[in-house]
C-alpha cells in the first residue's frame, strides 16, 4: 500500500520525501466512523451522519476526490442528541437516530427527546441519497428550524490524506438554485468536476453553503426531507427519485451474492464475524467492464490495487469463484505493453495500483497505472491455475493465456535482470516505491544490524509465489495442449526450489531470511514473510516445521495473531505499519500454507487468533491492521491509527483460514469436493455450509465437532460431484 506508512509528518517514496500536514486529522480511531461505498464512490461519516469539515477524513468522494467535505444536520442551531447509528446488514444503507436536546424557539420551550429524527443515507452510480424523516411526539403543534450547512473542497484524496500541493485549479463561487446549490471546480488536469445539491421540498431559505427549511408538525405527525447530492465529471449525473434509487441499490447488493457459498455456525459471535466480512467484501467489489473487481479498502485504497484483488479472489474462491474471473480479466487488461520507468512499467508487468484524481491525472503522484509492486505478476498466475483447478473454466484461461505467457516472460526477463534465478525489485525513478513486495513501507527490509539492504532486492516470499505460478502455469499449458512448454516451467520450478532452499534457509534462525540485497548477502530477519513460503509449497515438509514454531512462538504470535516482523528483531515495533504488526491477510496466507502441511493445529491456532481479535472491533470487523503488542486479559488487540476498514484482503481472511482448517477443496477435473483432514477449533462445534459449487453441482454440508475429530455429512447435493473425506 502507499501513504498509510506511518503517521509521522513525513514518508519516504523512492527517493523523495513527502511533507505532510499535520493539521490535518487523519488517525481513524478514537471515533466512530460509518462509511457508504457504491461504485466509484464512497462516504465517509461520523456518527451522527454528518460531514465535519474540511479537517477531517470525513467527506464524499468519487474517484478519489473529496466531493463534499460538509454536510451537517442542526435543529434550531444545536446539535442533534445521538440514539443508534448503524449499517442495515447488507450495507447498502446507513440508519442514524436521533432525538432533540432542548431548545427554544419564538419564546417557546422544546423539550428535550421529544421529535424523533431518522437519517436514511445510501449511494447509487455516484449519487448520495438522504431522507430526513421527522416526527413530532409532543402533544402540540411544533414548529423546528432544520438547517443543513455543506461545502465542497474538491480536494484529492492524496491532500486529503496530508499531501501539500504548490498549485490547485480554479474553483468557482457556489450557484444556488431554486431547490439546491452546485458548486463546480476546473482542476489543472482540464477536467469539470461539480458538486450538485438538491433537496425536496425546496428550503424556506438557500445560500451558498446553507439551507434553511421551516417545518411545521401537529401531535404526532411525521414528514420527509430528501437530500441528494450528485458527483459529476464533465458530464451531468442523473438523480433518481429516492425511493427508486433505493430499491434499485437493494435489488443489486441481493444480486451481487444470489449464488455464493454461505456458511451458518453453532457460535453466534462467529457467525457476525462472517456475516460482517461476507458484507464488507461485497460492499468493496465494484463493477468494471470485465467483471466484478474487489476494491482494496475506505478510506484510502477505494480503488484497483493488483495484489489486493488477488489474493482477496483466493480468499473467497470456494465461496464465490466470480471474483476471480473478474479480477484476472481486468488485470489481464490492464497489463503493461512497454517499458515506463516513471510507473515502473515493462511489458508483461501487472498492475500495482490505479488512480483517478487530479494528482494523478497531472502526475504529481505516480499512482495513474502505477506497476511498482514485484509480486503483483506471479501472483497473477497463480491465481489463474486456482480459478482452472476449481472451476474447469478453461474458456476464461484460454482468453488470457496471452497475458499469462506475457507474465511468465517478464518474471524470467524483467523480473530476474540478473539471471540469478531470483526475481528481484528496485526502484525505476524518483517517485518509485522504494520497496516492492507487500510490504512495501520504505523501512520494511533490512539486516540483522537494521541497516537498509541495498541495490536489487530479492523477497523471501516472492520467489515461492514465482514457484506457485511456474506450477500453476504448466497446469494451464498442459489443459491447453501446451505440453512441452508444461514441461519446462515444471523443471524450471524445480530448479528454483533447490536454489531457494540453498540461498534462503538460515538454520540458525530457525527459518528462511527476509530478502537477499543486492549484493546477494542474506537479510537475517525473523518475519512472516517466511510463512507465505508454505502458502506457495515451496518449502520442504521438515522445514516447514521449523517455520511454523518459529512464527508460532512467543516472539511471533502476540495471541490475536502473527506479527509482520518478530520481537526482537532490530526493527521491531508493534506500532509500526509492517515491522511488527499484524495484518488479517498475511496471518490467511501463513494458515492456508500451516494447512497445506497439514499443521492443522497451528492453522486453527491463527484462525482463533483473528476471530477473537475481530469479536473485539467495532462491528466485529477485521481492519487492515492492527498493532502487534501481546494479548492482555481483558483488552482487547491496540488499533493502528490509520488502518483502512473495511479492508478487502483482511474482510475475505476469514473466509480463506476457514476453508485451510476445513481442507476444503473444489478439484474440477476429478469432479470431487474434498475434505482434507479437516480440523475446527474449540469455539465452534458445528458448521453449516451451503451452496458449495463445483460446475454444475451444488452441495450443502454440515461439520461437527467431536473433540479433535470433525463428522462430515452431505445435507444436500445437486448434481454428480463426488464428495470425499480425505485423511
Amino acid at each position: 500500500m502507499v501513504l498509510a506508512i506511518d503517521s509521522s509528518d513525513e514518508v519516504t517514496v523512492g527517493l523523495e520525501t513527502v511533507r505532510y500536514d499535520l493539521e490535518v486529522e487523519t488517525s481513524l480511531v478514537g471515533r466512530s466512523l460509518q462509511n457508504l461505498k457504491d461504485g466509484e464512490t464512497f462516504a465517509v461519516l461520523n456518527s451522527h451522519g454528518d460531514i465535519s469539515g474540511i479537517n477531517s477524513v470525513e467527506g464524499l468522494f468519487h474517484r478519489d476526490t473529496r466531493f463534499l467535505s460538509q454536510l451537517e444536520l442542526r435543529l434550531n442551531g444545536r446539535k442533534l442528541l445521538l440514539l443508534n447509528s448503524s449499517n442495515h446488514d447488507d450495507k447498502a444503507a446507513l440508519s442514524v437516530d436521533l432525538t432533540n436536546p432542548e431548545v427554544e424557539h419564538d419564546d417557546e420551550s422544546l423539550p428535550r427527546e421529544t421529535v424523533f429524527f431518522e437519517r436514511t443515507k445510501f449511494l447509487s452510480r455516484g449519487v448520495f441519497y438522504e431522507r430526513l424523516s421527522v416526527r413530532n411526539f409532543t402533544l402540540s403543534h411544533r414548529r423546528l428550524t432544520i438547517d443543513y450547512t455543506f461545502d465542497a473542497d474538491f480536494r484529492d484524496l492524496f491532500e486529503v490524506r496530508g499531501m501539500k500541493r504548490e498549485k490547485r485549479g480554479q474553483e468557482t463561487f457556489p450557484v444556488v438554485k431554486p431547490n439546491g446549490v452546485e458548486f463546480c471546480y476546473l482542476g489543472l488536469d482540464d477536467v469539470k468536476r461539480r458538486t450538485s445539491i438538491a433537496f425536496t421540498p425546496a428550503p424556506t431559505r438557500l445560500e451558498a453553503n446553507r439551507a434553511t427549511l421551516d417545518v411545521v408538525l401537529e401531535p404526532g405527525e411525521k414528514t420527509s426531507i430528501f437530500l441528494s447530492v450528485a458527483c459529476e465529471e464533465d458530464e451531468p449525473t442523473p438523480v433518481m427519485d429516492f425511493f427508486r434509487a433505493y430499491r434499485d441499490s437493494r435489488r443489486a447488493r441481493r444480486a451481487q451474492t444470489r449464488s455464493i457459498a454461505t456458511l451458518h455456525s453453532s457460535s453466534d459471535l462467529f457467525n457476525e464475524v462472517a456475516c460482517r466480512a461476507a458484507s464488507d467484501v461485497y460492499t468493496l467489489i465494484t463493477s468494471t467492464p470485465w467483471g466484478p473487481y474487489p476494491y482494496a479498502g475506505i478510506p484510502w485504497f477505494s480503488t484497483i490495487f493488483g495484489r489486493d484483488g488477488i489474493f482477496t479472489a483466493m480468499f473467497m474462491l470456494w465461496m464465490d469463484p466470480s471474483i476471480a474471473r473478474g479480477v484476472l480479466r481486468t488485470l489481464a487488461a490492464m497489463q503493461a505493453k512497454e517499458l515506463d520507468p516513471r510507473s515502473d512499467a515493462q511489458p508483461g508487468k501487472i498492475l500495482h495500483e490505479m488512480r483517478h484524481g487530479e494528482m494523478a491525472n497531472l502526475g504529481e503522484v505516480p499512482f495513474g497505472r502505477y506497476y511498482g509492486s514485484v509480486d503483483s505478476t506471479p501472483l497473477f498466475i497463480m491465481l489463474a491455475g486456482m480459478y482452472l483447478d476449481a472451476t474447469g473454466d478453461l474458456d476464461t484461461i484460454a482468453e488470457i493465456w496471452p497475458n499469462i505467457d506475457a507474465a511468465m516472460r517478464w518474471i524470467d526477463e524483467h523480473g530476474d535482470r540478473d539471471g540469478d534465478g531470483f526475481v528481484e525489485y528496485q526502484a525505476e525513478s524518483n517517485g518509485s516505491l522504494k520497496n516492492q513486495g507487500w510490504k512495501d513501507s520504505h523501512d520494511s527490509v533490512f539486516h540483522e544490524d537494521g541497516t537498509d539492504a541495498a541495490g536489487a532486492i530479492a523477497l523471501c516470499e516472492v520467489q515461492g509465489y514465482v514457484f506457485a505460478a511456474k506450477h500453476s502455469a504448466a497446469r494451464m499449458a498442459e489443459r491447453l495442449g501446451h505440453h512441452d512448454l508444461a514441461g519446462d516451467l515444471r523443471r524450471a520450478a524445480e530448479e528454483l526450489r533447490v536454489r531457494f532452499e540453498a540461498d534462503f534457509w538460515d538454520e540458525q534462525l530457525g527459518t528462511y531470511v527476509l530478502a537477499l540485497d543486492g549484493m546477494k548477502r542474506p537479510c537475517r530477519v525473523r518475519s512472516s514473510n517466511a510463512g507465505h513460503a508454505l502458502f506457495t509449497g515451496i518449502t520442504s515438509p521438515e522445514r516447514a516445521k521449523r517455520v511454523a514454531a518459529t512464527l508460532l512462538s512467543k516472539d511471533g504470535f502476540s495471541g490475536w495473531g502473527i506479527r509482520t516482523l518478530a520481537q526482537g528483531e532490530a526493527r521491531f515495533n508493534p506500532m509500526s505499519y509492517h515491522n511488527g504488526s499484524i495484518w488479517p491477510h498475511d496471518n490467511a496466507a501463513i494458515a492456508i500454507g500451516l494447512a497445506r502441511y497439514n499443521l492443522k493445529d497451528e492453522a486453527a491456532r491463527v484462525l482463533g487468533g483473528l476471530f477473537d481479535a475481530a469479536k473485539e472491533q467495532e462491528m466485529r470487523r477485521l481492519p487492515e491492521l492492527f498493532c502487534g503488542f501481546i494479548r492482555r486479559p481483558s483488552r482487547g488487540p491496540t488499533p493502528y491509527p490509520v488502518a483502512c476498514s473495511p479492508q478487502a484482503w483482511a474482510a475475505s481472511a476469514i473466509f480463506g483460514v476457514l476453508g485451510a482448517c476445513l481442507g476444503l477443496e473444489q478439484a474440477h477435473a476429478e469432479n470431487e469436493v474434498r475434505f482434507r483432514s479437516p480440523i475446527m477449533p474449540a469455539f465452534l462445534e458445528e458448521i453449516v455450509l451451503r451452496n458449495v459449487r463445483l460446475g454444475s453441482s451444488h452441495a450443502d454440508f454440515r461439520m461437527h465437532r467431536y473433540g479433535s475429530d470433525v463428522a462430515t455429512s452431505v445435507l444436500n447435493r445437486r448434481g454428480n460431484a463426488k464428495i470425499l473425506i480425505v485423511k
